[in-house]
């Protein structure tokens, strides 16, 4: 044991190893604070990148708000002031639906027959009342002159253009406004001329008539027919792809301008005129019928125009002569408001170049046929050998009637010309005063005495200018 050597232990010195570890707490030192001085700089530079992005972002979303609104300027279209609105009663249900429909791939085809009072525009819609691809709606705006009666024919325009605004979307919550106050919602049976209307009286609304099948509607047996709610009608009409309406209370085809423009619609008008003499005839048999319409219409009339007198010098005026001054009169704003219709066409306005069809009543009922077809072509409809038919069998009857909005088969060439044995000569001046422009373009001419009135040898009708 005392002669073997162990290895010896070299051990740092005190002072040695104080030096190496004071050493590397100095350098740490000295790297801390190289940090801590180059911090400041670095966080500057972040900084005045972040401020520099920030300031770039704002001045984007300045510009982009800017040019969206001036996008929102030029394309957003003006807002009608008069929208009609819905009663509380329908409002919830048809409002969310309308909402929520879908958009059509195909636009429907929307016509609207621009005519008057006993021009045989009964007969006329009757033709696409028949028709199996048509949703036909009979004179709706006559609720609005019973709502609004005495109000006169042009101050209640605007509210018709609404109203048929609603109607060519299938949106049948319209006819609730114009109901009686406490009265119950309206049924497909409250609309007027129901009981005429081939889509409401027949499958699925109703069992007692079939739509393709031509024929006219029988009124005590669609009266049976149970009422279906407006939302089941509105449903029925979205299924068609033509809508049809047939009205008189429209008196000027620059009143539908605004639907005509709208580019979702796609609004044709057919114009059904009649010879004013013929008109004026008609409106005296049928005056009590029309009382309440003429007294409208004539409420429209200028009250400082000079009339020439309606019944000759010394004769005694009756309440026949008052009632047929009225239906008379009526000529008046009728004829002024066609004129301007008419004017319209002769030099068409881009809305209306390729949407306007003007149809004689005295070339519908001679030649049915050849006329129909023309309509429907217009319409862009097919027609058929049993409607073809039906509309011969129309025009050649042997029955009449005085009643306003009756169809009936008769002979409609005589009828048309009944007007040159019945007027007096100072009725037929009346009319031929308030009417000559418009008989000008239409092509009707105008007599100089009584005797070429009565005279049916002598052709009153040649070449319209339209």
């Amino acid at each position: 044991m005392r002669g073997k050597q162990f290895p010896q232990l070299h051990l740092p010195a005190q002072g040695e190893n104080n030096v190496h570890f004071y050493d590397r707490k100095l350098k740490t030192y000295r790297s801390h604070t190289s940090k801590i001085i180059a911090q400041p700089l670095i966080v500057m530079k972040v900084l005045r990148r972040k401020r520099i992005v920030l300031f770039i972002a704002y001045f984007l979303l300045v510009v982009l708000s800017m040019l969206n609104l001036a996008n929102y300027r030029w394309t957003k279209g003006p807002q009608q002031c008069n929208l009609v609105m819905r009663s509380t009663p329908y409002q919830g249900r048809s409002d969310i639906r309308f909402l929520y429909r879908p958009s059509l791939a195909k636009k429907r085809q929307l016509v609207y027959v621009l005519t008057t009072w006993r021009s045989g525009s009964s007969f006329f819609g009757e033709l696409f009342n028949q028709h199996p691809e048509v949703f036909f709606l009979y004179e709706p705006m006559w609720h609005i002159w019973q709502k609004l009666y005495p109000g006169d024919a042009v101050s209640l325009q605007g509210a018709a253009r609404d109203m048929l605004s609603s109607l060519y979307r299938c949106d049948l919550s319209v006819f609730q406004m114009y109901n009686s106050p406490g009265g119950k919602n309206f049924t497909s049976l409250g609309l007027f001329g129901a009981t005429h209307n081939k889509v409401i009286c027949s499958y699925p609304l109703c069992s007692a008539y079939r739509k393709e099948v031509v024929g006219m509607v029988d009124e005590k047996v669609c009266k049976k027919c149970p009422p279906q709610s407006l939302r089941l009608l509105e449903e029925e009409c979205l299924k068609y792809n033509t809508i049809v309406i047939k009205g008189v209370r429209v008196l000027d085809v620059n009143v539908l301008g605004p639907l005509m423009e709208d580019p979702s619609m796609d609004l044709k008008v057919i114009h059904l005129v009649r010879d004013p003499r013929a008109v004026a005839n008609s409106r005296i048999k049928s005056r009590h019928g029309l009382i309440r319409e003429n007294l409208q219409v004539v409420r429209s009339r200028d009250p400082k125009l000079r009339r020439i007198p309606f019944v000759d010098p010394g004769h005694k005026i009756s309440k026949k002569d008052g009632a047929d001054y009225h239906s008379v009169g009526a000529m008046e704003v009728i004829c002024d408001q066609t004129y301007r219709s008419l004017s319209t066409a002769l030099n068409p306005p881009n809305w209306l170049k390729g949407k306007y069809l003007a149809v004689r009543y005295e070339d519908l009922v001679e030649n049915p046929v050849k006329i129909l077809r023309n309509v429907y072509q217009f319409a862009n409809l097919s027609a058929n050998l049993y409607i073809e038919s039906f509309a011969l069998n129309m025009t050649n009857g042997t029955s009449s009637s005085s009643k306003p909005f009756i169809v009936s088969a008769r002979n409609a060439t005589q009828a048309a010309s009944a007007w040159r044995t019945v007027l007096s000569i100072q009725q037929i001046k009346q009319v031929e005063e308030y009417c000559h422009h418009a008989m000008a373009i239409l092509g009707y001419e105008c007599v100089r005495t009584a005797v070429e009135a009565k005279d049916l040898s002598k052709p009153l009708l040649t070449a319209s200018k339209l």
